[in-house]
Order: structure tokens, then sequence, then C-alpha cells
């Protein structure tokens, strides 16, 4: 028993086998897996709510990280004009997931200022389109030197990259 808690205490003043708190981990410019899967139904909740606040036609807008013990969460979720270029994320951004809402002509896919977001960013960002059920989803991230996009299904099963 003696011998159990020295060993304890000896782990607990090692601060080698403490991991580092403040390390901060390189963002992957494709999304894990399970970031991905987690998105593919947590983002797809969201489609169809409306958006509360000041601005009349807004776009959702979620920025994914994980929890102290590794889970994927949505870390923020707010209101965007419509259409505009998203700004950079906050650091521990693990992925941004973007609702288009409802256009009069809804165009499938990503825009051109979401392909300029990876590409000023180099951080996987989702595309949702809330204009049919199930909504369609993209998947657009930085592969191979270029900004490159696929399609996501229900349940997180993926399509080929396409430029």
């Amino acid at each position: 028993m003696i011998a159990a808690l020295l060993f304890v205490a000896a782990l607990a003043a090692d601060p080698i086998a403490a991991p580092a708190r403040n390390a901060i981990a390189a963002v992957a410019p494709i999304a894990d897996s399970d970031l991905r899967e987690y998105i593919a139904i947590a983002g797809r909740k969201v489609a169809g709510r409306p958006v509360n606040g000041p601005i009349a036609s807004a776009d959702k807008v979620l920025l994914i990280a994980r929890d102290d013990k590794g889970f994927p969460i949505i870390a923020v979720s707010t209101g965007f004009p419509a259409r505009q270029s998203l700004p950079a994320p906050p650091q521990g951004t693990l992925a941004v997931v973007r609702l288009r809402p409802r256009y009069e002509t809804p165009v499938p896919g990503p825009s051109a200022s979401d392909l300029a977001f990876v590409a000023a960013n180099r951080l996987p960002l989702f595309v949702i389109g809330e204009w049919a059920r199930p909504a369609p989803m993209w998947e657009v991230a930085w592969v191979d030197d270029a900004v490159r996009f696929r399609s996501i299904g229900e349940v997180g099963e993926i399509g080929p990259w396409q430029d």
C-alpha cells in the first residue's frame, strides 16, 4: 500500500510524465474522420433553424474544437452576413462550418469566398446548404498545395476531391 502511494507521488512529481497543457498541435488541412462525422450529424441538426440577431439574411457559422477529453464540440455558434468572406478563426479552431440559407437561386457547392477562406487559413471548411432535406454538405480543404472540395453524405461518407 505504501509502495503504491510512493509510486503515485513519484509520477505526480515527475514533470516529464505530465503532458504539457499549453502545447498547441498543428491544425490539419483535412479534417479527421471523427470531426467529419460529427459535423455531418451536428451541423445538419442546425440546418433550418432561425438565426437571431440584427443580421436579416445570415449564414450560421460554427467553430469546431475539441473538449478537454478530445471529443469534437461546437465551440462557437453565430450568425454571419450571407455571401461575405469569413475572417480568420481564433486559435484552437479545428474546422469551420458555414450553413447557407435558402437563396432565390441555390448554388450548390462552396462559393469563391469559401475557397479563398481555405486558401488563406489552410483550415477545413464545411459548407451545408439549408435549401434541401437532407441538407447537402461539402468539405473544402487544402489538399496537395491547392484548394479542393468534395461532397459529404448523410452519415459522413465522402466523395472524390474536385478542383
